[in-house]
């Protein structure tokens, strides 16, 4: 399986060095994500097109840092729009909206920026929940705006059930790939939970350790 990986920073990429797979650097966010994904899926063909990094996880995923996460399908978790009386606001989902990430869709299969995940990662969760690392798998949500609020976070998950992680590339890669007819999957070690940021509680080495066991665990299959 020939197999591309997107991270967003060069630190992610160093930690993936010597993997059998064709690691790039995309940057920050989802449209510079989508873009260089689909440069690289023009450039040569791919089996799979793996989003790995380091990212949050949703209360309620049970994950803590140094765990990993898994997609079981990447979201554009905030395109939509908010409605209503100051302290009363709602958030509306592109479907709800009547809108679509894909062009001349049909309505009844309009897509609100959610993307399906690789048909295999369920399975990649469960062989490696049978390894020493805690793994979740879940919704992977992407969001343009990193979380920084307990309620924030706690909406979100409930708009998601299930919700495991969060980063700020997954949905612009799936996006991408899916459109180029390659499937995607995201695979996120957790270095800290989704709301108040605190960076001196965050544990980014063992983040991208738990990121390079997915990816290992995904590259011998």
């Amino acid at each position: 399986m020939k197999v591309l990986i997107i991270v967003a920073t060069a630190g992610e990429a160093a930690r993936l060095a010597g993997v059998p797979a064709h690691v790039v650097v995309c940057g920050v966010g989802a449209v510079a994500a989508a873009l260089t994904t689909q440069h690289e899926l023009m450039q040569e063909p791919f089996d799979l097109v793996v989003s790995a990094g380091i990212g949050g996880a949703y209360p309620g995923s049970g994950l803590n840092p140094g765990d990993l996460a898994v997609s079981s399908l990447m979201a554009q978790a905030d395109l939509g729009a908010v409605d209503g009386l100051p302290g009363q606001e709602t958030f509306l989902s592109l479907d709800e909206l009547g809108l679509s990430v894909q062009p001349d869709q049909p309505s009844d299969q309009l897509n609100g920026g959610i993307f399906p995940a690789w048909r295999g990662a369920q399975a990649l969760a469960e062989r490696l929940n049978l390894s020493s690392l805690r793994v979740g798998y879940g919704p992977a949500l992407t969001l343009s705006t990193v979380t920084g609020s307990l309620a924030v976070a706690h909406a979100l998950a409930a708009r998601f059930p299930g919700a495991v992680c969060e980063g700020m590339e997954g949905a612009g890669v799936a996006q991408a790939a899916l459109r180029c007819g390659v499937p995607a999957i995201e695979i996120r070690g957790i270095s800290n939970p989704v709301g108040p940021r605190d960076r001196a509680a965050w544990k980014l080495g063992e983040a991208l350790a738990a990121t390079r066991r997915g990816v290992e665990a995904l590259l011998g299959w």
